[in-house]
């Protein structure tokens, strides 16, 4: 079925997506393709391992393929740094309700 519908998904989590993947590729892109869409991304959770499947069944369908990550930081610390990240105004000592209450606090950082 072809469509103009300009309509595409922006994050989707893969099989690949450790403990967050639903979506099996070959129904992904059957599904895409029959419903009109020209793209779909892949966001898995930090990894890339799916790309090169991604990429390889989104052209067999004629989709264009977009290939992201959703990663998280923690500027200011490394990965083998065992302290406590806080963020915002809840997870800092003295400063809103408690010292181990992060709810009042968080950021996103979108990279492109």
């Amino acid at each position: 079925m072809s469509s103009s519908s300009s309509f595409v998904h922006l994050h989707v989590h893969t099989e690949y997506s450790m403990l967050d993947g639903a979506s099996l590729l070959d129904g992904l892109f059957e599904h895409t393709a029959e419903l009109g869409m020209p793209a779909i991304a892949m966001t898995d959770h930090g990894n890339l391992h799916g790309a090169y499947d991604f990429w390889s069944k989104a052209r067999e369908h004629g989709v264009k393929p977009i290939i992201g990550l959703e990663a998280y930081l923690t500027p200011g610390t490394h990965r083998t740094e065992r302290k406590r990240v806080r963020w915002g105004r809840g997870g800092t000592e003295g400063e809103g309700e408690g010292g181990d209450d992060v709810s009042g606090g968080g950021s996103y950082t979108h990279m492109t």
